[in-house]
């Protein structure tokens, strides 16, 4: 079973005017660099069968981990190994595939779990929909920008 979260910070932590922010001038303009890097601040979970591969006390930015997880979710279901890491740190969690398994992996901690390749990318699925969800209810206008765009479920 694989658990693929994310909660918007509370109202007085300093990550919750990474939301704010955007909401003035035009989000459709918001450029990739500040949507990867300045914006959407989140508190991020990834539990699979009890190993917790991302703590529910990181916070990294959404739209950065939504282009990532997109990558690396068309890369697993073309049978390929795929990686993503976090901007904030240095660990890279690896995905390597194996038929209908992957194994997910950590560069700075010692587990290792093997999930099954469908359901992994069904995980990101799940979590690129509502990242781009909430993101388009919290900002309209984002609905119109090309990066988020990249991660549309439709």
């Amino acid at each position: 079973m694989i658990s693929l979260s994310f909660s918007l910070p509370e109202p007085d932590s300093p990550w919750r005017g990474t939301w704010e922010g955007a909401k003035q001038g035009d989000p459709a303009a918001i450029t990739e660099m500040d949507l990867r890097y300045k914006r959407f601040g989140v508190n991020v979970e990834m539990v699979a069968d009890g190993v917790e591969i991302i703590s529910k006390r990181r916070f990294v930015t959404l739209v950065d981990l939504a282009l990532s997880l997109s990558h690396a979710q068309r890369r697993i279901l073309a049978g390929e190994d795929a990686a993503f890491g976090f901007t904030e740190s240095e660990e890279v969690i690896y995905l390597r595939v194996n038929g209908d398994l992957a194994s997910v992996s950590s560069s700075k901690r010692p587990w290792q779990v093997t999930v099954g390749r469908e359901e992994l990318a069904g995980a990101f699925s799940e979590f690129l929909r509502e990242a781009y969800s909430r993101l388009t209810s919290e900002v309209p206008g984002l609905a119109a920008n090309s990066i988020i765009r990249q991660f549309s479920p439709g």
